[in-house]
């Protein structure tokens, strides 16, 4: 039987219980803060003041009123507060009273994905109607109906819409949108700091194609832009627009007290510092708050992750709770799955659900109690914004954090500073990555011809120019280059991966029925053939998985195991950039395949069988920071391996606290004998093709990422190195020699 519980009760419990208490390595208490005023801009007209006397508010926070205020001014802004501080009146307000000024003015609404403009769209529609006016908003996006984008076109005032939508449907066919980019007076972008990496990349230049084709129209709108906290919110939003923008970052809005703890897993093996399971701890946190009737969200770092989780949490389902009361989000779930999940959270019909980031951003889904993160998201801010996801305005919350083994989470656990003191990452990203710039700049040319002379951006354009007139891909005539091939560019180009299709999953349990999606470089190791697809906490097993048609075929399944794949890499130097010491910034080909799977048993973990993967190896051009090690450092050359091997988990496991960066964004391998030099060389890659800009910036900030390897090593309680420190059961020294490896790559010793 359940017995109800409040936050504040929970809390009693979790500090009483030794079982809890004792792995706590950190208890930190956010307190809350109260509101803090300012009168609303007279800028804004009576008639929407009217509209927010109705909604209850008579005076804005200080951020709204200090946006409101800037953007009245003409200034492009971005507002960077916490979650739930109610950033969207700060540019919806702008928005609507332009509108009302002019009833011809137009705006633009950039959500980064389809889910939260489609959330954000119904707060705006209820102002837009209580305006009593002949405004107009609407969504614009896949989903939209034939028959309805013409409405769309020719009465939005406000569209809302995403980046992948207006690169591939509306700039391409910008002649049909005439109205808007005439009128065009704001481009809203909301959630900014999700713009980085490949994706910021692209939508670096897809504003680029954006603002050519309003100049050609003759509009020269201004930008307002939300983001979470980062540490560089002025200078992305400046690499994004190529425009000057003022920051408004003075938060007024309340906040409720949050409690952010710690938690390490208790040690079950001490001579080998082997901890209990992250997943399983997470588990069991997480069903507590769930019995107590605490509405709780846990995230989880991969898709695997989620729906193990899932299924172990599922048992207080069938226990005690209702049906499809503890539920999964993910990427590779369908749309409306997805939006019904949304809706049942808002509502809360649903007391639990296990998510990927995919809920890290703004959707709404109410005012959940408690979040469990099962292990380190990999960024500051991730992890604030996931925090975020517990408590609102008002309400108490509570916050767990659950460490791995891993060195990285680890070191979070043990040095919870890191995180609380330290400032948020900065988002990087390279608008002006060859591969990326060349694939905008034909969308730009199919959709208006390039003037010679003329710049992309702040990019010089002939050179780039020449070349694709060389491919006969453009057409140079007086002057011009014109678009000279039957293909539609934009199709063929995805803003989120190297790859355009993804692969789709068809349930052949009953019927043919699509069931979710995924990108292709991870079906090589989820979708392969005898795979078992978790979905929904539903097992699938992959009966085909047809790479030329993109489609898994899979069967629903009742096992005890899920599977994990093994990926072998062959890289290749193909220049050497710059180098410092023994340290080196390049160019090299990655060959990537997968080549044997095995079965994890849930529950304990343990590996029950396995198989081979006969799949077609991947290739990427892209770009590496390697280290090579010193082999006077290691007695035989199995030592040497093992270094090499520690040396490369540590680096991958931390480089992510530097780099605003997932840990799936930067891989790494190593090689006993490098092709190139004929030493051990340990190479930290970018994942995507022609590099990012990470494993360059690894390369200026990699003192402090060997330093904080260092000290993960030295502080480390065992005695010869274990997969807390150095990723393996060390021996002997195994410790001091893969600390002189580390001092020796600083240039140290």
């Amino acid at each position: 039987m359940r017995k109800k519980r409040s936050v504040e009760e929970m809390i009693h419990t979790l500090k009483t219980d030794p079982g809890f208490s004792q792995n706590v390595t950190h208890w930190h208490t956010v307190e809350a803060k109260p509101a803090r005023y300012a009168p609303i801009p007279s800028s804004v007209p009576p008639d929407l003041v009217r509209v927010l006397h109705g909604r209850g508010i008579e005076q804005l926070y200080t951020h709204q009123a200090e946006a409101i205020e800037q953007t009245s001014r003409g200034n492009s802004t971005v507002i960077v507060t916490p979650t739930a501080s109610g950033k969207t009146l700060c540019y919806n307000l702008p928005v609507l009273s332009k509108m009302i000024e002019q009833p011809n003015a137009r705006a633009l609404y950039l959500y980064p994905t389809k889910a939260l403009a489609q959330d954000q769209n119904s707060d705006l529609m209820e102002m837009v109607e209580a305006l009593e006016g002949d405004l107009r908003c609407f969504t614009y996006d896949g989903d939209t109906a034939p028959a309805a984008r013409t409405k769309v076109r020719d009465a939005g005032n406000i569209v809302i819409t995403n980046p992948d939508m207006l690169h591939s449907g509306i700039l391409p066919h910008h002649t049909k949108w005439i109205r808007l980019f005439e009128n065009l007076e704001y481009i809203v972008v909301d959630e900014l700091h999700t713009y980085r990496g490949v994706f910021g990349s692209h939508v670096a230049n897809v504003f680029r194609r954006l603002k050519r084709i309003c100049a050609y129209y003759g509009s020269h709108p201004k930008w307002i832009m939300t983001s979470a906290t980062i540490a560089n919110p002025v200078e992305l939003a400046e690499l994004l627009t190529e425009e000057d923008v003022v920051l408004v970052d003075n938060n007024g809005a309340p906040q409720g007290k949050k409690h952010l703890i710690f938690y390490n897993p208790p040690v079950v093996n001490e001579a080998l510092g082997i901890r209990r399971s992250a997943t399983l701890e997470t588990k069991r946190i997480a069903s507590k708050l769930v019995e107590a009737d605490i509405q709780t969200i846990v995230f989880a770092r991969s898709r695997v992750r989620v729906e193990v989780l899932l299924t172990y949490l599922q048992e207080l389902t069938r226990r005690e709770l209702g049906p499809k009361s503890i539920v999964g989000y993910r990427g590779g779930y369908l749309p409306s799955e997805r939006r019904e999940i949304e809706r049942r959270l808002r509502n809360g019909e649903i007391k639990a659900v296990v998510s990927t980031n995919a809920l890290e951003l703004g959707v709404d889904i109410g005012q959940l109690q408690a979040c469990v993160l099962n292990g380190y998201p990999g960024t500051v801010a991730s992890m604030w914004q996931q925090a975020g996801r517990a408590g609102r305005r008002h309400s108490e919350a509570l916050v767990i954090f659950v460490a791995s083994s891993s060195s990285l989470d680890q070191l979070v656990v043990e040095q919870p500073d890191l995180i609380l003191d330290r400032s948020p990452e900065a988002a990087r990203l390279d608008p002006n990555n060859l591969i990326i710039l060349v694939d905008h700049m034909k969308c730009a040319a199919f959709e208006l011809p390039f003037q010679k002379g003329e710049r992309f951006g702040t990019v010089e354009t002939e050179e780039i120019l020449d070349f694709l007139t060389d491919a006969h891909i453009l057409h140079e005539r007086a002057d011009k280059y014109y678009w000279m091939t039957d293909a539609f560019p934009a199709h063929d180009i995805s803003l989120r991966t190297s790859d355009q299709e993804n692969v789709v999953i068809v349930d052949q349990t009953a019927k043919n029925q699509v069931i979710g999606e995924m990108d292709t470089f991870s079906a090589m190791t989820l979708l392969h053939d005898e795979a078992i697809y978790l979905h929904g906490a539903e097992q699938y097993q992959v009966e085909r998985l047809d790479f030329e048609e993109k489609k898994a075929y899979v069967r629903r399944v009742d096992v005890d195991y899920y599977t994990d794949a093994n990926l072998a890499v062959e890289l290749k130097v193909l220049e050497e950039n710059k180098t410092t010491g023994v340290k080196t910034f390049g160019e090299v080909s990655v060959i990537a395949m997968a080549t044997l799977f095995k079965k994890i048993k849930f529950g304990t973990h343990e590996n029950i069988g396995s198989g081979p993967i006969h799949l077609p190896e991947r290739e990427l051009h892209t770009t590496a920071t390697w280290f090579t090690l010193d082999e006077r450092f290691a007695y035989s050359e199995a030592d040497m391996e093992d270094q090499l091997e520690a040396v490369s988990d540590l680096l991958r496991r931390l480089a992510p606290l530097y780099l605003m960066c997932d840990t799936l964004d930067l891989f790494t391998t190593i090689q006993m004998k490098a092709t190139h030099t004929n030493k051990p060389t340990v190479y930290l890659y970018d994942r995507y093709p022609g590099g990012i800009g990470l494993s360059e910036a690894l390369y200026r900030d990699a003192d402090e990422v060997l330093d904080a390897a260092i000290r993960t090593v030295d502080d480390c309680p065992c005695e010869s190195g274990c997969p807390r420190c150095v990723g393996m059961i060390g021996y002997g020294d195994f410790k001091q020699q893969v600390v002189r490896q580390l001092q020796a790559l600083k240039g140290t010793i």
